[in-house]
């Protein structure tokens, strides 16, 4: 029950935030979405799996790739269509490398994951008539349940449409994992990563619950880059960089790892404290980086463990 009350007071927020501000940070928004949806399954993996990912970033562009070139290399417009062959090319990615990756566990999972990301970095430097190489691939509008909206503005198309678009599938997205995380899978999941042995004695299969969880994590992953290459207008291969993986992982801890809503609150915090400090100053990279070590170090169970905290300091 608390779950919900608090996913509707998070939906109320970001239906209201069009109306109460503007385009610019409305635009703003939209990744933020972006991010939440890849976040939230990363924290399936990471928060409720004990399985630290660092070539993640991988399944984010994976998700970007795939909508830039159905829309700019096939002309296939439809957002709906490029969703789903992001979901099925970044599904059958996690699979195959999941095979590999998760027979190792621990800082071997992390450098094999990330040995993946970087190889799949290099794909896409590389092989220039698919990708664009450096340049990336520019992604076109894409159509909304077969709706061009071709007279608008691209500012206006984002947020309008688009962004209750994004809003609608971060709702869907969130809400199947809730529902993942309390079933069996996502209980199983958990017991594995406080005590393998002990779970694997109690006839748990630790490495499908595992691997189910990878798959999921890097779908997820795939919506969120479809929907960020859209409202960034562009997939490159930064997006896949080691570096990705760890601002990813970063913001999860920032907002509460292993917590439902942690994904959420780590997304906004990261996103409105990194605009806020590039408008006011150059040295916006070691303000940001100062900021965020401070959290971390007083706050280890991110911001949402600060705020839970202090509700049960004042209810004593």
């Amino acid at each position: 029950m608390k779950t919900i009350v608090a996913f509707l007071a998070v939906l109320a927020a970001f239906v209201a935030a069009p109306f109460a501000l503007g385009s610019y940070y409305t635009t703003l928004i939209i990744p933020i979405l972006a991010y939440a949806i890849a976040l939230t399954g990363l924290n399936l993996l990471f928060g409720y799996g004990g399985l630290l990912s660092f070539g993640h970033a991988m399944f984010l562009a994976i998700g970007a790739y795939a909508s830039a070139v159905m829309g700019a290399k096939l002309g296939v417009r439809a957002f709906e269509a490029q969703l789903i062959v992001a979901m099925l090319a970044s599904g059958t990615v996690a699979a195959l490398i999941g095979l590999l990756c998760l027979r190792y566990t621990t800082i071997f999972f992390s450098m094999l994951t990330l040995a993946f990301g970087m190889i799949f970095h290099s794909f896409l430097f590389k092989f220039y008539d698919l990708t664009g190489g450096e340049s990336g691939i520019s992604v076109p509008r894409p159509s909304l349940f077969g709706a061009s909206f071709a007279s608008m503005s691209k500012t206006a198309f984002l947020v309008g449409p688009f962004y209750w678009y994004a809003l609608g599938l971060f709702s869907v997205m969130f809400l199947l994992m809730a529902l993942i995380v309390s079933s069996p899978l996502g209980l199983a999941l958990k017991a594995g990563r406080d005590n393998e042995r002990k779970t694997s004695f109690l006839g748990v299969p630790v490495f499908k619950v595992r691997y189910v969880a990878f798959i999921l994590s890097g779908i997820y992953c795939a919506v969120g880059g479809a929907v960020l290459a859209v409202s960034i207008g562009a997939a490159d291969p930064e997006l896949s960089y080691w570096t990705q993986s760890g601002n990813m992982i970063f913001i999860i801890i920032l907002g509460g790892l292993g917590q439902l809503f942690g994904p959420i609150v780590g997304a906004v915090s990261f996103t409105l404290l990194q605009d806020t400090l590039m408008a006011n100053t150059e040295y916006w990279r070691f303000a940001l980086g100062a900021i965020l070590a401070l959290i971390i170090i007083f706050a280890p169970r991110g911001i949402l463990g600060l705020i839970t905290r202090a509700l049960e300091w004042r209810r004593r």
